[in-house]
């Protein structure tokens, strides 16, 4: 039988993103696929090198639109490397509960879009998005936003928490705690779902560090990295957590390391908020003109939901000379050739969406 060639895509940006796939297919067996991106560029390294530092911050939130307060913190932080800022000890602990509930915003919407990918279970997909808008009132409550916060201020954060503050977030991870447990009982106990997961797109842990991949993809092929425990910042280093790892690198190992994390996840949310100190969490007000305290180059990791985000500063008086983003989603793109090469043409789907990838992150 000759080899087929399928476009899949572009796609609407409501799946994951504007994302095109050349596939080859013999039968229904795959023997290439291409991925063209691109789509969504807007230039965002570029942009920043036109204004100044804290003008900048609106960009990165929308590097991913479904994690936005993990990229504002990573800008913010690499510009606080720059000035010379220390963070107060306060904000340190605000910021880590904030950017937790982030993280398992990110699963749970992840979860359930990808059990629509599978064409399956759309309860889990109304259960999921049930429990994520509870974190997104949360930080409407505490940031005045739903979406794009703007929230971070450097050295703290831009207004100070609700005086319910620790009670909401503590009612809120009850809440989450309980229900997310429930969702195994739908999942790991239906076998289509881990018929459609179990052995297929394989990542070898040689394969996943040669690709440079990284977060639960990296972690899901048995590679103990997570940036929190290697590079900590903030206060993590004073917070025990677990650190989830599989060895099957297959897709259901990546839905396993995911749905983990949330557990991780809101236990450190409970220990800062039990370790939070008393003072001011404030930062500084935006300032058009902030010169940096050095010259050095200043390169920021972060330990983002969907794997490690990196920035790349060459900071100048007014702004910066030079900005380069290093994005997960990307990264964690790059290797779905070689994940799905031999995999069956309905497991594309399956692969493509145990990555968790985000166009608008990718294509910057």
């Amino acid at each position: 039988m000759p080899t087929m060639r399928i476009n899949v895509g572009p796609v609407h940006p409501s799946t994951h993103g504007v994302l095109r796939l050349i596939v080859d297919v013999d039968g229904d067996t795959i023997k290439k696929v291409e991925p063209h991106i691109g789509f969504l560029h807007r230039g965002v390294e570029k942009l920043s090198e036109t204004r100044m530092y804290m003008q900048n911050v609106s960009y990165y939130n929308k590097l991913d639109y479904v994690a936005p307060l993990s990229w504002e913190d990573l800008y913010v932080g690499a510009v606080e490397s720059v000035m010379g800022i220390e963070v107060k000890e306060q904000a340190q602990y605000i910021r880590i509960i904030m950017l937790e509930f982030q993280r398992i915003a990110n699963h749970l919407l992840w979860l359930g879009t990808f059990c629509n990918d599978l064409g399956q279970m759309f309860t889990e997909f109304m259960w999921t998005f049930r429990e994520r808008d509870k974190i997104l009132k949360f930080f409407e409550r505490v940031t005045g936003q739903r979406m794009f916060y703007n929230y971070m201020r450097l050295g703290g954060i831009r207004k100070p928490v609700p005086s319910n503050f620790n009670d909401d977030a503590y009612n809120l991870i009850e809440y989450l705690y309980k229900n997310i447990s429930e969702y195994t009982k739908v999942l790991d106990a239906n076998n289509i779902f881990k018929e459609r997961l179990k052995g297929v797109g394989i990542l070898s842990a040689e394969d996943a560090i040669e690709y440079g991949v990284s977060g639960p993809v990296l972690r899901a092929s048995g590679v103990y990295e997570d940036v929190r425990k290697s590079h900590p910042y903030y206060a993590y280093n004073k917070i025990n957590f677990h650190v989830p790892l599989k060895a099957e690198g297959d897709s259901f190992a990546r839905y396993q390391v995911r749905y983990e994390e949330m557990f991780q996840s809101i236990k450190i949310i409970r220990d800062a908020l039990m370790a939070m100190p008393g003072g001011d969490a404030v930062g500084m007000p935006v300032k058009l003109i902030i010169p940096p305290a050095k010259n050095n180059i200043i390169i920021e990791r972060r330990e983002l939901p969907k794997g490690e985000g990196l920035l790349y500063i060459v900071p100048d008086k007014q702004k910066p000379y030079r900005i380069s983003i290093r994005a997960p989603a990307f990264t964690n793109l790059a290797v779905l050739p070689k994940l799905a090469e031999g995999a069956k043409y309905a497991d594309l789907f399956a692969i493509l969406g145990s990555l968790d990838i985000v166009m608008a992150e990718i294509d910057r």
